[in-house]
């Protein structure tokens, strides 16, 4: 099925992971396709491997957002599809959070985010499709969870509000909040392989499905709001956790 022949769609952090997985799923449905990321040396060999063009930007800096955005307006002109997707965590009490946590995790999971959008708002074209990444943490209170699921909950209320601003010109803004995905992100929290044991079975065991969410679970899902089956549906949450908040 190629449902997206002939839009143009940028992935921010599509070197890995969901990022990844969305990307691919994109150009298999027929759109021309552009990766981001921090490292040149994952960009170029993702982009090489999904067929897709890669460019090297920080979404924890504006300037590169910025940077950016001039390079896809001076290549493509204008894209069809936007998914927010680059993102960290980090885990820890509130009563040892530091500074340094906390400006690592807001600067890319929502002030990148937010400025990601803010910036290509002018390369959208009307009819456009914007989905962010966001988690089912942003609507659930775990220990240990408060500057990330913080960064989900506002880059949440930054969707619904775009979706009202955007809507005269009929782009829709919407949101894929995933629960428990084998992604590579949890082996960067800092966990040892015990520990990551010792959370994946306690998730399981909170989980009514008993498994996992895939990556490729969520392209689709990310597909499916860039595509004409959404067409009425804007300022949307979909959460995608097997169960798990219930």
């Amino acid at each position: 099925m190629e449902d997206l022949k002939g839009k143009t769609a940028l992935v921010t952090g599509g070197n890995s992971g969901i990022g990844y997985a969305a990307a691919k799923e994109l150009k298999a449905q027929g759109a021309e396709v552009m990766i981001t990321g921090r490292r040149k040396e994952a960009v170029d060999k993702a982009a090489a491997e999904l067929g897709v063009s890669g460019y090297i930007a920080d979404q924890g800096q504006v300037a590169a957002i910025e940077a950016l955005a001039s390079q896809v307006r001076e290549k493509y002109g204008k894209i069809d599809i936007l998914f927010i997707n680059a993102g960290v965590v980090e885990l820890g009490p509130i009563e040892n959070a530091t500074e340094k946590s906390f400006d690592n995790v807001m600067d890319i999971n929502f002030k990148g985010a937010y400025f990601t959008l803010s910036k290509c708002i002018p390369l959208l074209n009307d009819g456009a499709s914007v989905v962010f990444l966001s988690s089912s943490v942003a609507s659930m209170n775990g220990a240990n969870s408060s500057i990330y699921s913080s960064s989900k909950s506002a880059l949440n209320a930054v969707m619904r509000i775009a979706a009202v601003e955007l809507a005269p010109r009929k782009i829709r803004v919407n949101s894929v909040s995933p629960g428990p995905t084998e992604t590579e992100i949890m082996n960067k929290v800092g966990f040892d392989e015990t520990q990551l044991k010792e959370v994946k079975e306690w998730v399981l065991g909170r989980v009514p499905l008993k498994k996992t969410g895939s990556a490729a679970d969520v392209g689709k899902m990310v597909a499916y709001f860039c595509g004409e089956a959404s067409s009425f549906i804007t300022g949307a949450e979909i959460i995608m956790d097997g169960g798990m908040s219930l």
